[in-house]
């Protein structure tokens, strides 16, 4: 296996990890929020920011390590392209991280707050449509460099 088809290998395996993970988050997990009791939802926060931390943090950098180097791969055409793009979906994932759902996240650990949830569950559609399109990206790129 060549180190572009290992590095296309696990940029999928991750890409489409966060897929999976990031529907479940935005269809289920965020909007369930608000039925944590207020007494018990600081407790609730901080067991879900360790416990996805531990899932979400690996992916992320094997996304980011592995779109980095295919970048300096002499990829050609729509192979160059894809790369770039799936590049740039990840900066769009990292900013949207930071400036949005981090800041919710922090709040939301110093008491429930459903306006602050409801926000996190609007702003994180932009994470679960950048996802869906890195998978779609991750997986087309493997595909075209498979061998027939």
């Amino acid at each position: 296996m060549t180190t572009e088809s290992m590095l296309l290998l696990f940029q999928a395996l991750a890409s489409c990890g966060m897929f999976g993970l990031i529907w479940l988050i935005q269809l289920a997990h965020y909007p369930l929020q608000v039925y944590v009791p207020a007494e018990r939802f600081v407790d609730y926060q901080a067991s879900h920011m360790r416990r996805v931390t531990f899932i979400v943090g690996p992916l992320m950098m094997i996304e980011l390590v592995t779109s980095v180097w295919l970048v300096q791969l002499p990829l050609q055409g729509s192979m160059l392209l894809a790369a770039w793009i799936g590049i740039g979906l990840i900066v769009v994932i990292w900013l949207s991280t930071a400036a949005l759902q981090i800041p919710c996240h922090y709040r939301l650990e110093r008491g429930r707050n459903d306006v602050v949830i409801n926000r996190l569950v609007l702003t994180n559609w932009i994470r679960t449509i950048a996802w869906t399109g890195r998978a779609g990206i991750s997986l087309w790129m493997l595909a075209i460099a498979m061998p027939s």
